[in-house]
């Protein structure tokens, strides 16, 4: 596991954009696995930037939604369909056959989770799964008590999962209580994992993901498992991972 520390926000993105742009340029047919949220942001806006510069070329490239909440459709602006064509694929040349996000108003979840997952196999699995890190440590929308082995699947949201995401939801609006999203297995079978988390409220879950056992009840510590992780954070993000890796060194 590759672990990069960056002094800010912006530095990380930037490493992290310019990785997504070399899986790209080295193989432009590849299947990328894309999250959504607000610690991709700058990520996508460097991307697009770049794009306008002449920099990079997506038009035989794949992309694969990590999550998309149930009960909603696509066109609601609180869905992950409409988050990844406002922040990313309407800026730049991303082939709409090649863009796919589990549909979030499928009558029948479980084979929505079924046809999607056939979707990620056919393409040969994904190349490079760009992940985030949830405060409670959750990867996808996988929680806390996930097995590492699950599929892409029907999952509930945990309340602090459901209170971070609020914010996305206009005043008065029903938050989904429910997803559909890749499972840990999926995600673990990627060829390479890049892992973006900043800001101070991410530093115990990176603690617990990166210098805590392996265990169902940290979904992140499961990285640990995959042979090419490359988890880059902002100095915030490393507050208490430095402070354990010190404590093991003095010791």
């Amino acid at each position: 596991m590759e672990i990069i520390v960056k002094d800010t926000v912006d530095e990380a993105s930037a490493i992290v954009a310019e990785i997504l742009l070399r899986q790209v340029e080295e193989k432009p047919d590849c299947a990328l696995g894309l999250p959504t949220g607000a610690t991709p942001l700058g990520v996508y806006a460097r991307l697009i930037e770049d794009f306008r510069n002449g920099c990079g070329c997506y038009n035989r490239a794949h992309a694969f939604n990590l999550d998309e909440y149930l009960g909603i459709p696509g066109t609601d602006t609180a869905s992950y369909a409409f988050y990844m064509r406002e922040n990313l694929f309407r800026h730049i040349d991303f082939m709409q056959r090649n863009i796919h996000i589990p549909d979030g108003s499928a009558a029948d979840a479980s084979a929505e989770a079924t046809r999607y997952e056939t979707q990620i196999a056919a393409r040969g699995g994904i190349d490079l799964m760009f992940l985030g890190l949830g405060r409670n440590a959750h990867i996808g929308f996988n929680e806390p008590g996930s097995p590492h082995d699950t599929r892409t699947r029907r999952v509930a949201l945990t309340a602090s999962t459901m209170e971070a995401n609020a914010r996305y939801f206009a005043p008065g609006s029903r938050q989904p209580t429910h997803a559909i999203t890749m499972g840990i297995g999926t995600i673990l079978e990627s060829r390479r994992i890049v892992v973006l988390a900043t800001g101070i409220e991410k530093a115990s879950a990176v603690a617990a993901s990166l210098a805590g056992p392996i265990t169902d009840a940290v979904p992140g510590s499961a990285l640990a498992r995959h042979a090419h992780t490359t988890i880059v954070l902002d100095r915030d993000a490393a507050h208490e991972l430095d402070r354990i890796l010190a404590l093991e060194i003095d010791a």
